[in-house]
C-alpha cells in the first residue's frame, strides 16, 4: 500500500544505516522487488527516486560537512544506482525523472510548480555539485577548522580540479577517501546516461541522450572543471607507480577504480555524431582559429566543444603520452611474473583516442607529427594480433582497425612507419628485421589468414590502410613482401574471385600496393620487387583469367573442395616470436555484446588525390571512373554498389561466400569482363617484361640459385623511362557518417556493459541497444 510522502521514518530507513557499500545495496535490493514494487505499488517507487534525489540536493546545498551527511549521500547514491536501469527499461517510466514532483518546490510555499525542474536535472546538477565539495570528493583549501567551512555555492570548482594536466598545473595531494567516493559518484553518473542502452539502435542519429544533453549543457556550471578532471585523471594515472615490483598486491589501488569510472563517463560525454555537424572542411583544418568569434558557434555539447579547442602543444604532449603509457601497459614485459599492474580499460582509451582524433584535428596533427604515434601504433597491433581468433572481441578488433583507417589517410603517418622496429613485444608473428611497416603488414596478414570468420568484413579496411600508406614505404623485408603475395596468391584464385560479388576489390587494392611502390618508392624495395619476380605466375593468370561461363562454373566446383578461406600452406611462417603466446579463441561461455554492420568501404571513406606538392583534393565521385590506372570505379558497370547492397545483405553475403548454396547471385561472364577488364596489371607487367630475361640471364651465366646476387642486381637496377606514367596517388580517408557514430554508440555501451560486474549495474535487465550472446 502506498506510504505518504511524509512518513520520514519510514523513507530514512534506506539510508541511514551506516555500514554499507554498493555490493551491499545490491544484494539487499533485488531486481524481483525492484520490478514488483514498480508494477504494484508504482507511487511508492516514485516517492522513493523522489526522495533519494532530495536527499542529494540537500547533501549538495549543506555541503556535506558531517559523516553522517556523506554517508546519507552516498548511500542514496547506491540505491538510484541500483534503481534507475529498472526505471530505464520499462517504456512507460522513461519519461519520470523528466517530469516535476508536484508540490515538490524546493523553497517550500513561496516557489511555483512552474519553476519546480525536472527530477532528472535536479539529480544532475546536486551530483556535479557533489563532486567538487570539499572535504567530500575535493581536498578543502581552509586552512583551519576555525573558519566556517566553504559555501559550497561560492566556491569556483575550477580550483578544484581533481589532477594536474590539461588548463591545470597543481597536483593535488592523493585520498582515497576522495577518490571513493568520487567513484561512487560517477558510478551514478554513468547510471544515469545509461538510458540509452534500453532503446534500440537507430539510424537516426536526432535522438540524443536527455541526462548526457543536460549534463554538458552550460545549465551545468562544473562542466569546464569536470571535463578538466575526468580528461586529466585517465591521462596522469600510472599504473605501475613508483616501480616497485608485486605494489599492486601490497596496496590497494584506489585511483583504478576511480580512472575507469573516468574514462567510461567521459567516452558516453563524447557520444556525439560529427557527420551532422559543422565539421571541419574538406583539407582538414577548421574553419577560422581555435578560439574565434568567426566560428561557427561549436556544438552545444560542452565537452565535445571543449575537447575539439585544445591547442596547446604541452596539453597535447600530455594527454598522447598518458594514452600512449596505458595503452602499452598490458605489454609491458617484466622478468617477475605478475610483478607489474595490468589496466583492463584498453578499449574505453582507443574511444577515448578515436574520439580525441575524430573531434580534434589539431591533435590528431600532432601525434603525427612525431614519431610518437607508433606508440600508439604498436598497441593497436598487439590487441589485433592478440583478438584474432577470439570471438568475444570483434568491437576490439574493429575500433583498432577504424583506428589505423583514420590515421593512414594522413601522410605523415606512413613516412613515420619507415622507423625501424626495434622493441621486441612478443607477439605471436613470424621473427622479421624491418620497420614498423613490416609490422603492420605482417599482423594484417595474421588476422586475414589465421583470424576468424566473423573479421571478413574487415578486410576491405586493412588493405585500405595498406594501400593508403604503400607509396610511403621506403623498403620492405623479405618477410612481408611475401606475406603481401601470399595475399594475392589467395585472393585471385578463381573459386574466391568468383564466390563473392565483391570479392575482386581485394585484388585491386593489392594490386594498388603494388603500384604505388613499384611506381613511388622502387629503389628500396628490391626485396618486394624479387618477390613479385619469382611469383610472376599470379599475374600471368589474373591477366589470362577465363571469362567463360564454364570455367566459371570450373572454378567454383574447385571451392568444394577447399573450404578453407584462405590456405595457410606456402605461407612460410617460420618461428614465432620468443615468448608469444598464441591468439586464442574465447573461452566457452564468454559473454558478449552484439553489434550493429559498420558502413562498407565506400560509405567509410572518401578519395583524396595527393598533388605534386603533397596536398590532398577530395575527388568528386564520377572523378574516379577516369582514373588512369583502372582502379575500380565508385560503383561497377553492372550498376552493383561497391559493396553490395547496404552492409545487412553484404554480411549475409560475405558469411554465404563459403556455402555455394548462396542462391541469390551467380557470378556471369559479362560481370567478370566488367571487371577484370579494369585490372592495373600494366605497370607490374611492363617490369617483369624488363626484368625477368635479365635475371634469369643472370642466373645462367652465373649459374646462380642464390638469392642475394639477384637482390644486388636488382637494388643497383632502374626502371626510370620504362614504367608507364605514375599514376595519381590515391588516398581513400575515413569520413564521419552516422553509420559508425551508431556503431560506436552499440560498441561503446557494450564495452561498459561488460565491464561494470562488481556490481552488476545492467545485469539482468532488459537491454534494446544490444544482445548479450555467449560464445
Amino acid at each position: 500500500q502506498p506510504v505518504e510522502a511524509t512518513d520520514d521514518a519510514f523513507w530514512d530507513q534506506f539510508w541511514a544505516d551506516t555500514a554499507t557499500s554498493v555490493q551491499d545495496v545490491f544484494a539487499l535490493v533485488p531486481a524481483a522487488e525492484i520490478r514488483a514494487v514498480r508494477e504494484e505499488s508504482p507511487s511508492n517507487l516514485a516517492t522513493l527516486c523522489y526522495k533519494a534525489v532530495e536527499k542529494l540536493v540537500q547533501g549538495a546545498e549543506s555541503g556535506c560537512h558531517t559523516e553522517k551527511e556523506r554517508q546519507i549521500v552516498l548511500n542514496c547514491c547506491r540505491l538510484l544506482t541500483r534503481i534507475l536501469p529498472y526505471i530505464f527499461e520499462d517504456p512507460d517510466w522513461r519519461g519520470f525523472f523528466w517530469s516535476t514532483v508536484p508540490g515538490a518546490g524546493r523553497g517550500g510555499g513561496d516557489e511555483d510548480d512552474e519553476n519546480a525542474r525536472p527530477l532528472a536535472e535536479s539529480l544532475l546538477l546536486a551530483v556535479t555539485d557533489l563532486l567538487f565539495c570539499p572535504d567530500f570528493t575535493v581536498q578543502s583549501h581552509r586552512r583551519s577548522t576555525v573558519d566556517t567551512a566553504e559555501d559550497i555555492h561560492s566556491i569556483d570548482s575550477c580550483e578544484y580540479i581533481w589532477e594536474a594536466g590539461v588548463g591545470f598545473a597543481h597536483s593535488p595531494q592523493p585520498n582515497y577517501i576522495h577518490d571513493l567516493n568520487r567513484t561512487e559518484l560517477l558510478k551514478l553518473l554513468l547510471t544515469c546516461f545509461s538510458e540509452a542502452m534500453y532503446l534500440p539502435p537507430s539510424s537516426d542519429s536526432s535522438n540524443t541522450n536527455p541526462w548526457v544533453q543536460f549534463f554538458c549543457s552550460t545549465e551545468n556550471r562544473h562542466a569546464l572543471p569536470l571535463f578538466t578532471s575526468l580528461l586529466n585523471v585517465v591521462c596522469a594515472y600510472d599504473p605501475v607507480g613508483y616501480g616497485i615490483p608485486y605494489n599492486h598486491l601490497l596496496f590497494s589501488d584506489y585511483r583504478e577504480p576511480l580512472v575507469e569510472e573516468a574514462a567510461q563517463v567521459l567516452i558516453v560525454t563524447l557520444d556525439y555524431d560529427s557527420s551532422t555537424s559543422s565539421s571541419p572542411t574538406v583539407d582538414g583544418t577548421t574553419t577560422g582559429t581555435a578560439m574565434d568569434d568567426v566560428d561557427p558557434p561549436g556544438p552545444d555539447n560542452l565537452f565535445v566543444n571543449y575537447l575539439s579547442r585544445i591547442h596547446r602543444e604541452e596539453d597535447f604532449q600530455f594527454i598522447l603520452k598518458g594514452v600512449a603509457r596505458l595503452l602499452s601497459n598490458p605489454l609491458v614485459q617484466t622478468y617477475l611474473p605478475n610483478s607489474a599492474k595490468k589496466i583492463q580499460f584498453h578499449q574505453e582509451l582507443l574511444v577515448l583516442f578515436w574520439k580525441l582524433c575524430d573531434f580534434n584535428k589539431k591533435f590528431l596533427f600532432f601525434v603525427l607529427k612525431s614519431s610518437d604515434v607508433l606508440d600508439i601504433l604498436v598497441p593497436i597491433l598487439y590487441f589485433l594480433n592478440d583478438a584474432r581468433a577470439d570471438q568475444s572481441r570483434v568491437g576490439l578488433m574493429h575500433i583498432g582497425v577504424f583506428i589505423l583507417l583514420l590515421l593512414s589517410g594522413e601522410r605523415n603517418f606512413g613516412v613515420r612507419l619507415n622507423k625501424p622496429y626495434s622493441v621486441r613485444v612478443p607477439m605471436d608473428i613470424p621473427v622479421f628485421t624491418g620497420t614498423h611497416a613490416d609490422l603492420l603488414i605482417i599482423v594484417f596478414h595474421k588476422i586475414i589468414t589465421s583470424g576468424h570468420q566473423r573479421l571478413q568484413p574487415l578486410f576491405d579496411c586493412l588493405l585500405t590502410i595498406v594501400v593508403n600508406v604503400s607509396p610511403y614505404l621506403k623498403s620492405l623485408s623479405m618477410v612481408a613482401a611475401n606475406k603481401l603475395l601470399h595475399l594475392l596468391e589467395a585472393f585471385s584464385t578463381t573459386w574466391f574471385l568468383f564466390s563473392a560479388v565483391q570479392n575482386h576489390h581485394l585484388v585491386f587494392f593489392l594490386l594498388e600496393v603494388f603500384n604505388n611502390i613499384i611506381q613511388y618508392q622502387f629503389d628500396g624495395n628490391s626485396n618486394l620487387v624479387y618477390a613479385v619476380i619469382r611469383k610472376r605466375n599470379v599475374f600471368h593468370q589474373l591477366a589470362n583469367l577465363p571469362t567463360d561461363s564454364q570455367s566459371i562454373q570450373k572454378g567454383l566446383q574447385r571451392k568444394k573442395k577447399t573450404p578453407e578461406p584462405i590456405s595457410r600452406t606456402n605461407s612460410q611462417d617460420g618461428v614465432s616470436m620468443e615468448g608469444s603466446r598464441p591468439a586464442a579463441p574465447a573461452e566457452p561461455g564468454t559473454l558478449k555484446t552484439s553489434l550493429v554492420a559498420t558502413p562498407g568501404i565506400d560509405k567509410l571513406t572518401e578519395k583524396s588525390q595527393v598533388s605534386e606538392d603533397g596536398t590532398m583534393r577530395s575527388l568528386e565521385p564520377e572523378a574516379s571512373q577516369l582514373s588512369p590506372e583502372g582502379n575500380p570505379p565508385a560503383s561497377l558497370s553492372d550498376g552493383e554498389p561497391w559493396s553490395g547492397e547496404g552492409s545487412h545483405s553484404r554480411r549475409d553475403r560475405r558469411r554465404l561466400s563459403s556455402a555455394s548454396s548462396s542462391g541469390q547471385w551467380t557470378p556471369t561472364p559479362d560481370w567478370v569482363m566488367s571487371w577484370k577488364s579494369k585490372l592495373p596489371l600494366q605497370t607490374i607487367m611492363r617490369l617483369l617484361q624488363v626484368l625477368v630475361p635479365q635475371v634469369e640471364k643472370i642466373c645462367i651465366d652465373k649459374g646462380l640459385t642464390d638469392e642475394s646476387e639477384i637482390l644486388k642486381f636488382l637494388q643497383h637496377g632502374t626502371l626510370v623511362g620504362l614504367l608507364p606514367v605514375p599514376h595519381p596517388i590515391l588516398i581513400r580517408k575515413y569520413q564521419a557518417n552516422s553509420g559508425t557514430a551508431m556503431w560506436f554508440r552499440t560498441y561503446m555501451w557494450g564495452v561498459i556493459y561488460l565491464r561494470n560486474v562488481d556490481p552488476p549495474i545492467w545485469y539482468d535487465t532488459d537491454v534494446k541497444l544490444f544482445e548479450i550472446q555467449r560464445v
